[in-house]
Formats: C-alpha cells, sequence, structure tokens
C-alpha cells in the first residue's frame, strides 16, 4: 500500500480507482470481498487473528456443515422473528446457490440423512484453502494481527499492528466482525463501544445456541458428566395450559453444569428468552422413551419386579440404563419410584429446570448485535455512510444444521451488492 501526503494514513495502490476495506475474516467478509473483487475494486481484508476463517474451521472439525436441503419456506423459518430481514439476501443466495458455488471452488456436496449438506470430505479446510486462493487471484490482499480500534480525528480506519499503529482510508468498508461467542477465535464484539460511540443502534449481544446451568447434585455431576441423553424428547411450554406444549426428539449431552447438545441448542433461542422474561429458571420435561405409548410404560413398570432392584427392573422391561435411570434418581422423588403411575408418567415427561443460559463465549453463536433499522435495505450504517455490516454481528439467530453459514455467506454477498451499488 501506499502512503499519501500524511504518512500515517495508507490507501490503496495508485492503478485502483476504487478501494474498500473489509474488517474482519470470517465466511461473511470473505463473501463480501469476493463480490467487490468480481466488481473490479480493490479489496483489503484486515483480521485481528493470525489468520482467517478460524471459527469456520473449528466449527468444521465435527463435519463441515454447509447448509440444508429442506424444503425452502421450512428453511426460511428457522430464522424466527427476523425472516422477513434475512429473506431477501437468501433469495439471492440460498442453500441451492451456495452448493453450486462450493462446487465452483472444486468441492462436491452431498445431503446427509438428516438433510444436512456436507463437503464429500466433510472437511472446512480444503473448502478455505480453495476459496482464499480464489481471492488473492482476484487481487484480494490479507492483514493479518491487525485489530480495529475504530476512527481516528480525520475519520480514517485505526489499527493496532505487530509494527505499531496503522491508519488506512478507504472508499467504502465492510464490517464482519462476528458476535459474541467464542472469543479466542476472534469474535470478542470488541466492536460493539465503537459503533455504539458512533450512534449506530445495537440490541445487546445474547447467547444462543447454548447450553444452560442445572446444579446438579455432586453424585449425579461425577457419575454421568459427559454422557449422553440418546433417543429423547424434550416438552417446552405449559404442559397445563391450553395449547399443546412443544416437542422435539433428538440427543443431548449431560455436562458438569447442566446440559448441552444437539437437541438443547434446538431450543435454546426459546428457553433463553422465557428464562429471562420470568427472572428465573424455567422447565422443560424430558420423555425418555419417545417411542413408547404411556400405557405401555404403565403395563411395564407396574409388572412386579420381585427381588430385583429398580435400575435392574427398569432395564429389563423397558430398557432404561445408565444415565437415563440416573437422571430419573436424581429428579424423580423417592416415594414416586414405589407408585408405578407417578414412575411411569416421570419416565415420559421428567422435570427438569434449567437455571440459567451458559456465558456468551461457551455458545456455538450468539443473538443480539447492530439492529436492521439503523441500516438501510443494502446493509449500510444509516449513521455512517459507505460502512456496510454483514454475518453474525447483525441483529438475527439461527439454530445449528447449516442455517447460520447460509445466512452469514449471503449476508457478506448483500454487502458487498451494496457497497457496489454504492460507490460512484
Amino acid at each position: 500500500m501506499t502512503s499519501l501526503n500524511n504518512p500515517e494514513i495508507q490507501t490503496a495502490a495508485t492503478h485502483a480507482t476504487r478501494h474498500a476495506v473489509i474488517i474482519g475474516g470470517g465466511p461473511a467478509g470473505l463473501m463480501a470481498a469476493e463480490v467487490l473483487a468480481a466488481g473490479g475494486v480493490q479489496v483489503d481484508v484486515y483480521d485481528a487473528m493470525p489468520s482467517v476463517g478460524r471459527k469456520f474451521l473449528l466449527a468444521g472439525k465435527g463435519g463441515m456443515n454447509l447448509t440444508h436441503s429442506e424444503p425452502y419456506e421450512a428453511f426460511l423459518s428457522r430464522y424466527g422473528a427476523r425472516r422477513a430481514q434475512i429473506s431477501p439476501m437468501l433469495d439471492q443466495f440460498g442453500p441451492d446457490a451456495l452448493r453450486a458455488w462450493v462446487q465452483r471452488l472444486g468441492i462436491e456436496t452431498f445431503i446427509g440423512s438428516s438433510g444436512r449438506v456436507f463437503p464429500t470430505d466433510m472437511k472446512a479446510a480444503p473448502l478455505l484453502r480453495a476459496w482464499l486462493q480464489r481471492l488473492r487471484q482476484a487481487g484480494v490482499r490479507f492483514h493479518m494481527r491487525h485489530r480495529w480500534l475504530g476512527w481516528d480525528q480525520h475519520d480514517a480506519l485505526s489499527f493496532e499492528t505487530p509494527q505499531g499503529k496503522l491508519t488506512v482510508k478507504a472508499d467504502a468498508v465492510v464490517l464482519a466482525l462476528g458476535g459474541g461467542s467464542w472469543a479466542r477465535l476472534g469474535s470478542d464484539a470488541r466492536w460493539l463501544p465503537l459503533l455504539t460511540q458512533r450512534a449506530v443502534p445495537v440490541a445487546p449481544l445474547r447467547p444462543s445456541n447454548c447450553g444452560f446451568d442445572v446444579g446438579w447434585s455432586e453424585y449425579f455431576r461425577d457419575r454421568f458428566a459427559g454422557q449422553h441423553l440418546k433417543s429423547v424428547a424434550i416438552l417446552t411450554g405449559d404442559a397445563d395450559g391450553e395449547q399443546p406444549p412443544a416437542r422435539k426428539q433428538g440427543e443431548f449431552v449431560v455436562t458438569a453444569d447442566g446440559v448441552e447438545g444437539s437437541l438443547i441448542y434446538a431450543l435454546s433461542a426459546g428457553l433463553r428468552d422465557r428464562i429471562a422474561d420470568s427472572g428465573e429458571g424455567t422447565m422443560i420435561r424430558i420423555d425418555l422413551l419417545p417411542d413408547w405409548p404411556l400405557q405401555r410404560v404403565i403395563d411395564e413398570v407396574a409388572r412386579p419386579r420381585g427381588a430385583r432392584s429398580w435400575s435392574s427392573h427398569l432395564q429389563s422391561r423397558l430398557g432404561l440404563k445408565g444415565v437415563k435411570t440416573g437422571l430419573l434418581r436424581e429428579l424423580v422423588p423417592a416415594a414416586d419410584f414405589i407408585d408405578p403411575l407417578r414412575l411411569a408418567h416421570a419416565i415420559k415427561a421428567l422435570p427438569l429446570t434449567l437455571l440459567a443460559p451458559r456465558p456468551i463465549d461457551e455458545a456455538i453463536s450468539s443473538a443480539g448485535g447492530v439492529a436492521f433499522d439503523g441500516m438501510d435495505g443494502q446493509l449500510m450504517l444509516n449513521a455512517l455512510p459507505g460502512v456496510f455490516c454483514a454475518g453474525e454481528m447483525l441483529d438475527w439467530e439461527a439454530p445449528t444444521g447449516g442455517y447460520l453459514l447460509t445466512a452469514c455467506l449471503a449476508s457478506g454477498r448483500s454487502a458487498g451488492h451494496g457497497v457496489l451499488n454504492w460507490l460512484p
């Protein structure tokens, strides 16, 4: 980069007529960079971490879930209260477009039994390498270990680098700084005060796709922490109300502090909000035998157990053992074990109180962020013309299953096109 009259301020090389800065090297920022480079804009990507895409790579360690193949209307419903804001972006770059884009990177995909879409090798690293190679070939420049500090008195972007302070001028800026989860990978929300100081409306960040505290007994925690509860269902809502409680089947994990895992994450937004609204814990009910009708459970529990212990009886008659039996012992009063009807009802609707969501830094993602009513339809900040936002730092949330990544990429693409439309 060449210097202007002020040696502290750097801008793009003189051959570039338009110059954009992307701050944040996650999927949203990289997608914005791709759109801008294809539009003939010189792009510089700045990131505080030693390399880009760190959260993207970690999220793919267990299998890189790219998107979901369910019908589009169902897909859009996953964005809840922000569907109206997210759907225009997905209309331009939805699940099918994402799969086609990945294929153009030389990565084949397949649909798993759950409907989730994965690369054939299940890995994130080859996709990221191919993408970065294409971006560099398009002229995108990367600047690592550059932490954004906001703007200086001349409205230049200010960065802290290993070589000291750096200020940069650009014709447009895309902020793609992530939310507040997994700070060690770069999403540390340090951008919040930098934007609020500039009158940008920001909704408070909250954990999303998160676990919850329970408060286990020491005996249960020591014996069962880390074990999976498979083939269960969770019922949420008021079982005594006019509407039937919501029911979702899957699996989750007992932790030392409480519960986490895919089934808990899928319900976490509603559970988190119920705890916040009530100011106290909220109750869920666990069906330990979701494929068994209640009457069958009653009949099997009521069979004579003879000299067998309750644990042996439940394992023999119902197949309950291990952590499921441990959970019954933890949550059901001892007197209910001698009443077959009460015990059967507990097996089908075991009450568990969730006390609080786990801290945001442990969450897979975060809710809250830059408010949509503080931006125009192309994701430019009303308070800061020429500054666009994308990705998880926007005020939306979605469950795991490819929905997060798809919307991040779609918003990055929208911001990139927004910049192209805004630049002269």
